[in-house]
């Protein structure tokens, strides 16, 4: 997939600013890098920490339901309670 140089990304702001040269013989140069082993790992790493993040908030969502059907059946059994006394 070609990347889109028509937009500018965080991560090459970050990269430039590191090292200019780095990014330029990077992006513009195509050179490779002198360790790919670990740009491997840190792709792997980041697609597990993004997994995990999803995760995380498809929980929060579920928790969040969880918690206003026990708030809403509470309501209800107050109210069944009540009625009945």
């Amino acid at each position: 997939m070609a990347k889109d140089r028509s937009l500018v990304r965080a991560s090459d702001i970050g990269a430039w600013a590191f090292c200019n040269r780095a990014w330029w013989l990077a992006q513009v140069q195509h050179a490779e890098h002198e360790n790919p082993a670990a740009l491997s790992r840190g792709d792997e790493a980041h697609a597990a920490h993004g997994l995990a993040v999803t995760q995380a908030g498809q929980m929060q969502k579920i928790g969040l339901w969880l918690l206003v059907g026990g708030v809403g059946l509470a309501a209800l059994l107050i109210l069944v309670w009540l009625l009945t006394s």
